[in-house]
């Protein structure tokens, strides 16, 4: 083989919260894609099939696992979106430096946490 630099590998970066959020960013869009689809599938179904079907559904989403779901999907959402912010702010070529780097990279984090907890306490307490 040719002496030839290697590409930077895993084992060789210091783990940080820039690639928390890099990784959360793609499990959240990838679990709205499914598990968000499969919800809205089966209440359009179970909108279609008449109110037997809407009442099961209903019955299942507002069960304690059902909620757990949503909340769930709400986070992904809120996540999801705060890194899409995050990464157009990068895009347009700023917030590279490491410290401003991670120091966002926690901003999203806890803005996903935070914007889900207010959602649901305007949902519970309406």
């Amino acid at each position: 083989m040719a002496d030839r630099p290697l590409s930077p590998h895993l084992s060789i970066w210091k783990w940080g919260p820039h690639m928390l959020v890099s990784i959360l960013h793609r499990v959240t869009g990838s679990g709205m894609a499914t598990v968000g689809l499969a919800v809205l599938l089966w209440w359009l179904g179970s909108l279609a099939a008449g109110p037997e079907a809407y009442d099961s559904f209903a019955g299942v989403m507002g069960s304690p696992i059902g909620i757990l779901v949503l909340i769930g999907l709400s986070w992904a959402f809120f996540n999801h979106m705060s890194s899409g912010l995050r990464h157009f702010v990068m895009d347009i070529g700023a917030g590279f430096e490491i410290e401003r780097n991670k120091t966002s990279a926690l901003a999203v984090t806890a803005s996903g946490v935070i914007l889900t907890v207010v959602f649901w306490a305007v949902v519970f307490l309406k």
